[in-house]
């Protein structure tokens, strides 16, 4: 399972999910089902957001067992 930290480093800069929807280009509905944990992004939306947040991919994704 994929757990993400984008709302965490979204709220700590005071961003909307529209914000950060623009930002990298998509819909604000794909931040919606990416902080909940029902898409998984591809390696560039990946990158894009955590080069926005100033953090690494590792920062932002993990990956668990469950």
């Amino acid at each position: 399972m994929l757990v993400t930290k984008i709302r965490q480093y979204r709220e700590e800069r005071g961003m909307k999910q529209s914000e950060l929807a623009e930002a990298i280009g998509v819909r604000r509905e794909t931040i919606v089902h990416l902080e909940n944990g029902r898409y998984n992004p591809s390696l560039k939306m990946a990158m894009d957001i955590a080069k926005l947040f100033g953090v690494t991919v590792e920062e932002l994704f993990e990956f668990t067992d469950d």
